[in-house]
């Protein structure tokens, strides 16, 4: 019985390392846990040649991706919205301005995001400009002018 086999993670086990790596273990570890849970494949020339061109799909799908969201982040610098809300005295608004307001005020232009890459630590509650983070990844990250409106 060999001291050590070689596994292909299919997903991340702790640890031990990440999906698509090659990682050396107990024969019994690998039988016993990673193999029966689905975590793992044999370390076969077939399967690392097939984890590979996975890698490799997989990583023209994210760049291709990155490219919209870039394309995205640039043309949403250069956009404003407007949200018009009923206002008190101060410049306190009823209610306030959620990341799904200011989603919907982007559809009304044409533009498509999604409410979750909106940031809001908190609603707007108050009349005035306001600059609103939009992260589609790490790396991209563009603020957007939202400016409330009191009616």
């Amino acid at each position: 019985m060999p001291a050590s086999i070689q596994v292909i993670l299919t997903k991340d086990v702790d640890n031990l390392g990440r999906a698509g790596e090659v990682v050396t273990v107990r024969p019994g570890y690998g039988r016993n846990m990673l193999f029966p849970r689905g975590l793992a494949l044999a370390a076969t020339r077939g399967n690392i040649a097939e984890v590979e061109h996975r890698k490799r799909v997989i990583a023209r799908e994210r760049a291709k991706i990155e490219e919209e969201h870039k394309k995205m982040a640039v043309h949403l610098a250069t956009v404003s919205v407007a949200v018009a809300r009923k206002a008190g005295e101060g410049g306190r608004i009823f209610g306030s301005v959620t990341s799904k307001d200011i989603s919907e005020a982007l559809a009304a232009q044409n533009i498509a995001i999604d409410r979750k890459l909106i940031h809001l630590p908190e609603p707007l509650r108050e009349v005035g400009d306001h600059e609103v983070p939009i992260r589609f990844s790490r790396d991209i990250t563009v603020d957007l002018k939202v400016k409330v409106v009191g009616i």
